[in-house]
Order: C-alpha cells, then structure tokens, then sequence
C-alpha cells in the first residue's frame, strides 16, 4: 500500500512497526528500538516519500497578488521615511490582507 508522509505522522507508533517490519531496507534496520519520529523519517526513507507536504494555490491569481504585495511594501518604505502613520497603517493593513487571501487559498 502507497503511504504519504501525513498518513504515516497520524499512525500510532505500533502501526508504523506493523509497517517496517515487512519492509527490508537499511534505514528501517532496528524499527523495534526507534521512537516515532525516527520511525517515520526512516520508512519515508525507505518507502521513497516525500516528507514535505507541497501546497497549492487555488482559485485566485497569485502572480498578480505578490506583485501588488510588493507595490504594497514600496509604498510602506515610503511612508516609513515620511513618517506618515496614516499611509504606513493602510500599506501595512493591505499587505496583511492580499497575504491572507494567498493562505486562504492554500490547499
């Protein structure tokens, strides 16, 4: 059976030695003696999963989001050295609000 590595961090540490112990690599060697986070590196080692999670994003058009969010941080320099606060809040507000629309969207 095909496990990724979110599956595998959500078994329990007897259903990861279920698991290792039918597999025959050298980075499982001793699964009785590894704890559980040992455990799950080594069978994604093993099994040849990829332990980082990749996220995409959905619905919206992030290119032109970042690019407005970089706008967004030029003009929030600007009114850093101005020393206008009014400008500063409202850059610093826009680009919290375009970097939650690209986390919202993060599936």
């Amino acid at each position: 059976m095909a496990y990724t590595h979110h599956e595998l961090k959500h078994k329990t540490l007897a259903e990861l030695r279920e698991i290792a112990k039918d597999i025959e690599h050298d980075a499982v060697k001793g699964y009785t003696q590894l704890n559980k986070e040992h455990l799950v590196t080594a069978l994604c080692q093993a099994l040849n999963i990829d332990m980082h999670e990749h996220h995409t994003v959905v619905g919206i058009d992030k290119a032109s989001i970042k690019s407005r969010i970089k706008e967004m941080k030029k003009k929030r320099d600007e009114a850093l050295a101005a020393h206008d606060r009014a400008q500063l809040k409202v850059a610093r507000r826009t680009i919290h609000r375009l970097k939650r629309q690209i986390h919202k969207a993060t599936v």
